[in-house]
């Protein structure tokens, strides 16, 4: 069982991954399917639907997909990188 200080912990991280996300997701200089794909990680990370490391392994899966992207500008693909690496903490 994950403790309570863990889960708020995980939280916390959640967040700041989201507020990264969100950045990304209205960076109009952002090719448009790269914005798209960070909503569509924040709706996982905002699901209730699973455990917190199981959308935080979703989340990491989908943002690893568009990493390849050869049109995304270099400090998008950084603040991607720090999502990941807030998310990869997270475990059930």
């Amino acid at each position: 069982m994950v403790s309570k200080k863990k889960i708020q912990e995980y939280e916390e991280r959640i967040k700041q991954a989201l507020a990264i996300l969100s950045q990304v997701s209205e960076d109009t200089t952002t090719p448009r399917n790269i914005r798209r794909t960070a909503k569509e990680a924040m709706n996982i990370l905002q699901s209730t639907q699973y455990t917190l490391g199981v959308r935080a392994s979703n989340a990491i899966s989908v943002i690893d997909e568009i990493l390849q992207d050869p049109n995304m500008p270099p400090y998008t693909r950084v603040r991607l990188w720090n999502v990941m690496s807030l998310l990869e903490g997270i475990k059930d």
